[in-house]
């Protein structure tokens, strides 16, 4: 299989608009996240030849595979495999003969023993003569996800590859395809709506908004230091805020509310006055108890009430409202450290936010945006 870096950048007005633009490495699976309505599926689509935007151009290593007015492959010049949320198998055809379909370049007395080879492989040996309508959903999306990687592609693209099956079976196919990575050496590039899945599966993740590509990074980066309020509200990350810089006796810190904030990082660009947007992640924040004595538990102590608090198994999940916010702080806390403090909704409560945690996105702006489920 080819080992050749994927580089799309492309840019349209209309039906739907579309400014993004990123890449995705020979083995490396690429995450598109983002609302309904934000250009996803139709990337996927311009990427496998099947859409054509007004701007841009798609590249796979030193292959033009688009530039726009000038120049566009043919899907079966690309040789993309794609997987479909509806699977797209040939309801008339048994799973050996839709792997088939795909196996065009052997020749003909090579292809049925090819396609078992694959089923195998996505552990469907025996089910070789069995069509679509009496496979399982699981069963089914294996048999699509074979029949892309017969065409031994230059890229794989999978639309929400796992969104039609129950919460077993998709565990157990993410499993799957975890392992089965291992064996590719070509650019993935997986369209989800679930922000677990991008984060277990993905060694970077590009978010998407209006069409637009707003931040690209390894999970861990993006969870932790998204790059703004528009960027974190779409992937699900409640503690956002604002607060102005102050020049202190102890040094810059963030005031907010009645409290300066002492920033591990990221004040020192701002001058004194500015007013910045910051984020602080649900591990960042420490609930005061009396037995903590550590200095790191006791920095940035602030008071608050508990709005809500529900319980969630093992986990509850705490939300915080202070005088001087409305927004409320959300983080979650074990459900016997719930229970050995008497905590209850309404109770005054101190916690901790810890420096190190406090990303500042930049100049406080308009471009905050309702929550919006991913």
């Amino acid at each position: 299989m080819a080992t050749n870096t994927l580089q799309v950048s492309l840019t349209q007005s209309a039906p739907i608009p579309l400014a993004a633009t990123f890449s995705c490495g020979p083995g490396e699976l690429l995450a598109l996240v983002g609302p309904s309505g934000s250009g996803k599926t139709t990337l996927l689509r311009s990427i496998a030849g099947l859409y054509r935007p007004e701007a841009g151009s798609i590249r796979c290593g030193d292959e033009l595979w688009y530039a726009a007015g000038s120049h566009c492959w043919s899907p079966q010049r690309r040789r993309v495999g794609m997987v479909f949320q509806d699977y797209a198998l040939f309801p008339h055809l048994n799973a050996r003969d839709n792997i088939a379909t795909a196996l065009g370049h052997l020749p003909r007395d090579q292809r049925h023993q090819r396609a078992e080879d694959w089923l195998t492989l996505v552990h469907l040996e025996g089910f070789e003569r069995r069509y679509p309508h009496q496979l399982s959903g699981g069963q089914r999306q294996r048999v699509a996800l074979a029949r892309a990687l017969a065409r031994e592609p230059q890229a794989l693209l999978l639309d929400e590859p796992f969104s039609a099956v129950d919460q077993v079976t998709r565990r157990r196919l993410q499993c799957e395809l975890a392992l089965l990575r291992e064996r590719l050496n070509i650019p993935i590039i997986m369209v989800t709506h679930d922000l677990n899945e991008a984060s277990a599966l993905a060694d970077r993740i590009c978010v998407l908004h209006g069409g637009r590509s707003l931040q690209q990074g390894a999970p861990g980066e993006i969870f932790r230091r998204p790059a703004s309020a528009e960027v974190a509200r779409l992937i699900d990350r409640p503690n956002v805020f604002s607060g102005h810089v102050v020049d202190t006796p102890e040094g810059r810190r963030l005031a907010w509310g009645e409290w300066q904030l002492e920033v591990a990082e990221g004040l020192a660009d701002y001058a004194e006055g500015d007013r910045l947007s910051w984020y602080l992640p649900e591990s960042d924040i420490v609930l005061q108890r009396s037995e903590q004595s550590s200095r790191g538990h006791y920095e940035n102590r602030v008071h608050a009430r508990i709005e809500q608090l529900v319980v969630l198994g093992g986990m509850s999940s705490m939300t915080l409202a202070f005088a001087h916010e409305s927004q409320t702080m959300r983080f979650d806390i074990a459900t016997h450290v719930v229970r050995r403090g008497g905590l209850e909704r309404h109770q005054q409560v101190e916690v901790s936010l810890l420096a190190a945690g406090i990303h500042i996105m930049g100049t406080a702006s308009q471009d905050a945006i309702p929550h919006q489920e991913i």
